[in-house]
């Protein structure tokens, strides 16, 4: 019902920028979704990046990325953006896009999402 693709991401010297960009296309009696970025890094588990509400107006951060990342949607529109500012070598992992139809207070949890992109690498070198 919902298809999400990924583009960005790539290879970035530490301190520099990526932006990641992830377009979703709905159908069925899906209208409306919530957008999610999560990572993950080899030997780790999926990990929680930022994810934004059905309006945009409303985005929430894991610690290790609040001030220098930003989510963002386009308005209208159901396509999310991670603009990734003052990289560091730790954030390189695949970054996934994920959606889910409803915002509630397990939205850290990867289990929460219906939907999710194929992935794009994001490696940072020191």
């Amino acid at each position: 019902q919902v298809q999400l693709v990924e583009s960005g991401g790539g290879l970035a010297q530490a301190g520099g920028s990526l932006r990641l960009s992830c377009a979703a296309s709905l159908g069925g009696s899906v209208t409306s979704i919530i957008m999610a970025w999560f990572r993950q890094a080899p030997g780790k588990d999926r990990e929680f990046v930022a994810v934004t509400s059905w309006s945009g107006t409303t985005t929430y951060y894991s610690e290790s990325v609040k001030g220098r990342f930003s989510a963002s949607r386009e308005n209208g529109k159901n396509t999310a953006f991670l603009q990734m500012n003052s990289l560091k070598p730790e954030d390189t992992a695949v970054y996934f896009c994920a959606a889910g139809t409803y915002f509630s207070s397990d939205y850290r949890f990867p289990e929460k999402y219906d939907f999710w992109g194929q992935g794009t690498q994001v490696t940072v070198s020191s």
